[in-house]
């Protein structure tokens, strides 16, 4: 080899070594690890919350079952999963969320009501609240929604909880904002959501409620909205759209960050992960998920949110059982 052919290579192997550390500095933030498969058996559409360090799995439905009862939890430290007590009721696309050490599942569809032959999805609408008490692994019915919703967007805010929008018993989506007073254990309602909608990522932080996403009737009716309620002022405000427009999809507050992932269409499941920095205001991209993924909800435990079971194709096909970990470490943590 002569010495400009030396040459030649080095410049070459510099121009490649170059070009990787610019790929890694750019690389979308994470990765994704599986852990050990929920205990009882594939599901779809469930409550998912996370408490105390422990990932909680409510309801949802099977292609079998419309409306599971049963309930499990995950202890990542042990990487195993347990049975719970099953809830009073069986109920799919039923939203979950902890406040001051108790769970709550509202809302849901149970299936098709008497006498009705249609598509099951989305059908029965029902308005049950229960709250789960771990210490005592025992529920109670607190006073139902004053409207039946499924696919319902629930937060915890100031020691209240909120439920918004969502679908009614005509298979409509709806405005409807009632807000769960824990002192007096009735329903009242606040300013509507702008637009209606359901299967939306929801979540409070720092004072105020996001609703992002979502779909206005069909899966094709995705929208990239997002909206942020003040109960100080008891208004909404337009946050910044997120990109990519999607219902069904999973989310949770990881640090700084509302994660939203995966969601779907009439035809296909997203792998999008996309952000919203709270700090900066805007959303960033993430690393992209193994498969798509919709009817399941993230849990954010440490580093880490968990995805359990839901669906990898659209509507109620390829059914599993499988534990999804998106992990960030760095920025935004």
């Amino acid at each position: 080899m002569t010495r400009f052919e030396r040459a030649a290579r080095g410049v070459a192997l510099a121009m490649l070594l170059s070009l990787a550390a610019a790929n890694a500095q750019t690389a979308a933030p994470g990765e994704w690890l599986k852990r050990a498969p929920m205990s009882m058996g594939v599901r779809t559409e469930p409550g998912v919350v996370a408490l105390d360090g422990k990932v909680y799995v409510l309801g949802g439905s099977t292609k079998d079952v419309d409306d599971l009862a049963t309930a499990e939890a995950y202890d990542p430290g042990a990487d195993k999963w347990s049975a719970i007590a099953s809830m009073p009721a069986g109920v799919n696309h039923n939203s979950a969320v902890a406040m001051n050490g108790k769970i709550y599942s509202i809302g849901g569809f149970s299936g098709r009501p008497p006498g009705f032959s249609g598509p099951r999805v989305h059908q029965g609408a029902e308005a049950h609240a229960f709250e789960y008490n771990p210490a005592t692994n025992a529920w109670r019915a607190l006073a139902p929604m004053k409207a039946p919703r499924g696919s319902v967007g629930v937060a915890a805010l100031d020691g209240k909880i909120h439920a918004i929008g969502g679908r009614g018993r005509d298979v409509k989506t709806v405005r409807t904002h009632e807000v769960w007073d824990p002192a007096t254990n009735q329903w009242s309602e606040s300013a509507q959501l702008p637009t209606a909608r359901d299967h939306m990522a929801t979540l409070a932080v720092n004072g105020v409620i996001h609703v992002i996403g979502g779909r206005l009737n069909e899966r094709d009716d995705n929208v990239v909205n997002h909206d942020i309620y003040d109960p100080r002022t008891d208004s909404w405000s337009a946050g910044p759209p997120v990109p990519t427009a999607r219902s069904g999809g999973q989310f949770a507050l990881l640090g700084n960050l509302i994660v939203f992932y995966g969601g779907e269409t009439p035809k296909s499941t997203f792998t999008e992960n996309e952000a919203f920095d709270l700090k900066a205001g805007r959303w960033i991209t993430l690393a992209p998920g193994p498969t798509g993924l919709h009817a399941s909800a993230g849990a954010a435990v440490g580093d880490s949110v968990y995805y359990p079971g839901g669906s990898t194709g659209p509507g109620g096909d390829a059914i599993t059982d499988q534990l999804l970990v998106f992990r960030l470490r760095g920025p935004g943590q």
